[in-house]
């Protein structure tokens, strides 16, 4: 009997697992939480269960619904929660699962990994307190529990202002919502938030109660330093040519959301470079196929799109996948589905319109700032290595560096260092290539790594016990 996996408990992964059991299937469901939902519809533990209205917001009919229909399938879907995929070899994914090793052979596989956020780092951000927005997100979800009782949420894209929107209705006492997006770009973002006007309105009503409530939003902001004894106490930062400092006890910052793609990478995908995600996306088409056979790509994980676009994707390629075992799919359904994602696409083509990562990050950047806290690599000695040693490359900066090579693997770091190396070297972004993924994708005890290679290294004859 073959076996179909999903990698990812979130909305698209939630919708594939469901799609593929609805056509009599039993696939394989897995996720690193130790419940679904994902990081937009994460659940915190059983004992501190809340109502889904108090974590979601507008959001709690969707994620309800998506919760209602997996509890449908139980027995129909083998879901397995606490368990990371860590390395994609052929068609076998090596297993992290309650902390024990362990393998499965797929016949095929989709992957529904999600996003994660693309930090562009300041002066003091490695302070205690200092905080990603998806950090301080799930802190407040998971636990209930703030960042700190005086907060500033900085950065930008539309995390911002949802976190930001949570915290005020947690009872937060938020000093200031600090947007790094030009002061005119909501009106040039305008038109193409009118593809889907149900979110634009939430985005607005978003922004609105934060005035009313009064708290200080400042659109064209440029982060200066964090300063602290021992923790994060007072942020430095420019609105136009004007510094100011608020005293702080937490701050939570991050420039919009990346996809995940390392084990799109190591399944073997090809990637080209996205000019609107402004990263390297594994290749795919309208039905989520990926370049190798067998392999589908849906969600945020192969391009960002939000939660409902997400959903979408999931039931697409779930049915490409079933189409491609030769079972009988409704094709006016699948095409439905393609329609239905492209306002989602207009929709985000304005999203970086509104948000944009500030284009002059690199080259504000000063020498000493650190962009690899796991391996302490500065800003300097990444352009020395340009300097010195004519890098033009992400991999050749990597070895010559360590850059990337920490716990992370680059997911932190990976894009700041990639925009330093294109300004340093006066290239363009996407001409210094990316980061290639290597195993384990997050870290994992030796032990494991050792049964691993146990596993795929022949022992000679010779030396065998038996």
């Amino acid at each position: 009997m073959s076996t179909v996996a999903i990698v990812g408990a979130g909305p698209a992964g939630l919708r594939a697992a469901a799609t593929l059991a609805d056509a009599g299937l039993r696939p394989v469901l897995i996720d690193e939480a130790p419940r679904i939902g994902g990081q937009v519809y994460r659940q915190p533990p059983v004992p501190r269960q809340r109502p889904p209205s108090a974590l979601y917001g507008f959001e709690a009919g969707k994620a309800q619904a998506l919760f209602d229909r997996f509890a449908a399938l139980q027995g129909r879907i083998d879901h397995r929660p606490d368990t990371l995929v860590w390395q994609i070899e052929d068609r076998t994914l090596h297993l992290l699962q309650h902390g024990r090793a362990d393998t499965l052979r797929v016949d095929a596989l989709i992957l529904a990994t999600g996003a994660a956020e693309r930090v562009l780092p300041f002066p003091g951000w490695t302070l205690p307190g200092v905080f990603t927005l998806g950090a301080a997100q799930i802190a407040l979800k998971a636990q209930a529990t703030l960042i700190g009782p005086r907060v500033v949420l900085a950065g930008g894209g539309p995390l911002l202002y949802l976190v930001a929107w949570q915290y005020l209705k947690a009872g937060a006492q938020l000093l200031a919502v600090l947007d790094a997006a030009p002061p005119d770009a909501p009106r040039r973002a305008l038109p193409g938030l009118l593809a889907r006007p149900a979110m634009a309105a939430k985005g607005a009503l978003y922004l609105a109660q934060l005035r009313l409530a009064g708290v200080p939003v400042r659109r064209g902001v440029q982060l200066r330093r964090a300063e602290g004894d021992g923790r994060v106490q007072r942020l430095h930062w420019r609105q136009g040519t004007t510094d100011h400092v608020t005293d702080c006890d937490a701050v939570a910052f991050g420039h919009g959301l990346r996809s995940e793609t390392q084990l799109a990478d190591l399944a073997g995908c090809a990637f080209d470079w996205d000019e609107l995600d402004q990263a390297w996306l594994p290749r795919r088409d309208a039905a989520g196929r990926s370049s190798v056979a067998g392999v589908y790509l849906a969600g945020d994980g192969a391009g960002i799109g939000g939660a409902d676009a997400a959903e979408l994707a999931g039931e697409r390629a779930a049915l490409a996948l079933l189409q491609d075992r030769g079972q009988t799919v409704h094709t006016a359904r699948a095409a439905m589905l393609e329609r239905a994602q492209r306002p989602h696409r207009r929709f985000r083509a304005a999203v970086e319109v509104l948000s944009p990562p500030p284009a002059d990050w690199a080259a504000q950047t000063g020498d000493e700032l650190v962009v690899c806290r796991c391996e302490e690599v500065t800003a300097g000695e990444l352009r020395a290595c340009v300097r010195d040693a004519g890098t033009h490359e992400l991999n050749r900066l990597k070895a010559l560096t360590r850059i990337g090579m920490g716990r992370c693997q680059g997911r932190m770091c990976g894009a700041a260092a990639a925009r330093l190396l294109a300004d340093a070297a006066g290239c363009a972004l996407s001409e210094v290539g990316r980061l290639r993924s290597q195993p384990p994708v997050k870290p994992v005890p030796v032990a494991v790594l050792g049964a691993a290679l146990a596993q795929s290294t022949p022992v000679p004859p010779g030396e065998r016990d038996d």
